[in-house]
């Protein structure tokens, strides 16, 4: 196997992005990529492009090819669209980097999109939910905030967490989000009215849960031995997992998604390192409750010590483990086959040394992708190349 590097990446803002269609946002998260790359288009020789839902919104399907005719891509390009609910752009990013390393290509763009602003919330919500067993449970009218408030309240039963430590992380995470011109929102707000904001799904309010968003991201990849002669600043994948959960709530065995748990195992043994070497993470927190849950299943802590180490600032930017330096999915957004690589593009600029909020020293970053309920995972290991 080759070791694989990202290049160059590419992101649009997150949020309500008025006037741009799906094709547009992934058009220019791939032209910002590919720029970015200083890489000749020509010499691409396959694009993957994560999407959810843009056939269920937007109407539109066959999306690889057309954005690919769009930026102007090669007709010899293999174009493929790739689905896995939220965790859509992280199965692209994955499928890119295993055949550079297996040696069937040497340059390889992927991409993921989504357009959600244009569609109502009962639209919406009927959509996403599209990604849950429908003989099973979708049947029943289980949403992903039902779902994630049951997760909460076994987490808090079993574990004694508190619903002041699920809700600092919004206030961690919003605070975050004040620096980066990305974020969808970028104001902070106070643990009050986290816990007195509007009530979801029990225990779950308002503020405990990501906003739907527009946005796109993307990044070019290449073998290592060959990306020091296209970006100065190049970074190595070192290590990919990709794991399988359960389709249904009832046969989880505790609050824990076993996707992550194996797609972090493969990818710590892949790339030789433990969770505590890793410096910086950006981890998949759909709801509060998930990054709490997250970090207990890549193994930043142990089981039940996720809430505890958000109260004792464990997670900070300046903390043992920074978590979500972006501002998460609750404060960019969640435009959801595009979140596994908007991740990435900030894992890959803290590496750089260009986040707005920049981890000290960081060497190594972790992005984590989820999709579904816990039903598919991606865990990505980054390093700078030295």
């Amino acid at each position: 196997m080759r070791s694989v590097s990202i290049i160059g990446v590419g992101t649009t803002n997150f949020g309500i992005l008025e006037g741009m269609t799906i094709k547009k946002l992934a058009s220019s998260a791939c032209n910002r990529a590919i720029l970015d790359a200083k890489l000749d288009r020509g010499n691409i020789q396959a694009f993957f492009l994560g999407n959810y839902i843009g056939g269920i919104l937007e109407g539109q399907e066959t999306l690889a090819p057309i954005v690919a005719c769009e930026i102007g891509l090669q007709k010899n390009v293999a174009c493929t669209k790739v689905e896995g609910a939220c965790c859509s752009a992280g199965i692209a990013l994955r499928q890119g980097y295993l055949l550079i390393a297996s040696g069937v290509y040497d340059f390889v763009l992927v991409g993921g999109v989504e357009k959600m602003s244009g569609a109502s919330t009962a639209k919406n919500t009927e959509a996403l939910a599209a990604g849950m067993d429908k003989d099973m449970e979708g049947y029943t009218g289980l949403t992903f905030p039902g779902y994630f408030g049951l997760v909460a309240n076994r987490h808090m039963y079993e574990y004694g967490t508190t619903i002041e430590q699920i809700g600092m992380v919004s206030v961690k995470n919003r605070k975050n989000a004040v620096k980066n011109p990305r974020a969808r929102f970028r104001k902070e707000v106070t643990l009050e009215e986290v816990l007195h904001s509007r009530l979801v799904t029990d225990p779950l309010k308002l503020f405990d849960c990501c906003p739907i968003a527009d946005g796109a991201a993307a990044a070019v990849l290449c073998p290592t031995e060959m990306a020091r002669s296209f970006s100065d600043k190049p970074i190595e994948i070192l290590g990919s997992g990709h794991g399988l959960g359960h389709s249904t709530s009832y046969a989880m065995e505790g609050p824990s998604c076993t996707a992550t748990v194996f797609a972090a195992k493969e990818a710590f043994q892949m790339a030789k390192i433990q969770p505590s070497d890793v410096d910086v993470a950006e981890i998949h927190d759909c709801f509060t409750i998930a990054e709490i849950v997250d970090s207990e299943d890549i193994g930043f802590f142990e089981r039940g010590k996720g809430g505890p180490a958000v109260e004792e600032g464990l997670t900070q930017v300046n903390g043992r483990i920074p978590i979500n330096t972006s501002g998460g999915l609750l404060s960019k957004g969640h435009p959801v086959g595009a979140t596994g690589l908007g991740q990435v593009y900030e894992i890959v600029r803290q590496l750089r040394g260009e986040h707005e909020n920049q981890v000290q020293n960081a060497e190594i970053g972790l992005a984590m992708n989820l999709g579904a309920s816990g039903l598919v995972s991606t865990v990505t290991i980054l390093r700078g190349v030295h």
